[in-house]
């Protein structure tokens, strides 16, 4: 029986964000697996992914998981079309006074923008889901 490795990446810093950033790149995202819980402070976004760190061919189910985010702002995306999807194309950020801004770079000039107090991401693999 082969051992399903399912990864986790734990960005802290700019260094870890553009690795999530890379394994994230060309990931199909739909508006309604886009959750941000206010009361928790978290954003969630479910994507599929191509698992470039082990095998260009391989979809993988995850989330990426953002703490200790104060605010949302969102541009060019429906978000009343649950049944819409978007590609994510880069995760960048910038410091802006005492915050960070983290920004999630969409096809067709849609973005969003999380204000945080603290660069803490997670990426974390859910399931294979098939062989291209």
């Amino acid at each position: 029986m082969k051992k399903k490795y399912l990864a986790q990446i734990i960005a802290t810093d700019n260094e870890g964000l553009q690795m999530i950033s890379a394994c994230s790149a060309g990931s199909k995202v739909k508006v309604s697996e886009i959750k941000y819980l206010v009361s928790n402070k978290v954003f969630l976004l479910s994507i599929e992914r191509s698992k470039i760190e082990v095998d260009q061919k391989k979809k993988v189910n995850s989330i990426c998981r953002f703490d200790f985010v104060d605010r949302v702002r969102s541009k060019n995306i429906d978000q009343k079309n649950d049944d819409l999807f978007l590609e994510l194309l880069a995760i960048d950020y910038m410091k802006n006074k005492e915050d960070y801004e983290i920004n999630l770079i969409f096809n067709k000039n849609a973005h969003i923008t999380l204000t945080t107090e603290t660069i803490e991401v997670r990426l974390e693999d859910q399931n294979d889901t098939k062989d291209l």
